[in-house]
């Protein structure tokens, strides 16, 4: 007798352990939705390739939000930078920040590159991981602009929170090289159809860059899978 699905997996046809195994091969691996679907033929389970590709936006963003609960505590000095990432035929901007011992801070992702996008990207990193002591940023106008809109509120506000700025193009590689990761996911996709296909996607490879980097509490000893899977209670 089949279990009957609970929680995330209501109403879904495929088991849950199904479900998750495949997601888990879109998100850790750099094969396409038919690759995962060719693979999941030869394993006996079949399932469509848009099937798939909606499971990944589904589940991609509950995941990510589990593990921010079990997220380890960031250190305080952070590296931040925008890469670029194609959706439908557009370069839009995917703002990310690192700590100094390489661990992921935040992401978001955004149309635009300027002041606005900087402040979304900041204040979301600060609701989940809280006020670092400083930030190292290149020379973009809009970063500086944000930060010292952030210094300025907390000034007018009466708090006694003064966020260090470090505006330095070579001190910022850390983060340029831990934008590989993500590349390497992005790179043979070519484009995404939709900026919120793109934003779920993105967090799914995130989500798998942060275990990876065994930033989930408990987390030590277990394989990547194991954390994956352990994230759906």
């Amino acid at each position: 007798m089949i279990q009957a699905q609970v929680g995330w997996f209501k109403g879904f046809r495929f088991p849950q352990e199904v479900i998750l195994q495949t997601v888990f091969y879109k998100l850790r691996f750099s094969l396409s939705y038919r690759d995962v679907e060719e693979l999941l033929f030869l394993c006996g389970v079949i399932i469509d390739h848009s099937t798939i590709q909606r499971w990944v936006n589904h589940f991609s963003p509950l995941l990510n939000t589990e593990l921010n609960k079990r997220k380890k505590r960031v250190g305080l000095s952070w590296y931040m930078d925008e890469s670029y990432i194609k959706v439908n035929g557009k370069w839009v901007y995917f703002y990310r920040a690192v700590d100094k011992q390489g661990q992921t801070v935040d992401f978001y992702l955004s149309e635009n590159r300027d002041k606005k996008a900087a402040l979304t990207f900041f204040y979301k990193a600060f609701a989940n991981n809280g006020i670092p002591e400083k930030v190292t940023i290149d020379k973009s106008g809009a970063n500086i602009a944000a930060l010292d809109q952030i210094n300025e509120d907390y000034t007018n506000n009466g708090e006694i929170i003064r966020i260090e700025k470090r505006c330095h193009r070579y001190l910022n590689n850390r983060i340029e090289q831990d934008h590989r990761f993500i590349k390497i996911r992005t790179n043979p996709m070519l484009s995404f159809k939709s900026l919120s296909s793109a934003k779920n996607t993105l967090s799914g490879f995130e989500l798998i860059r942060m275990i990876q980097k065994q930033q989930v509490i408990n987390g030590n000893g277990m394989s990547n899978w194991q954390v994956f899977k352990s994230l759906d209670a």
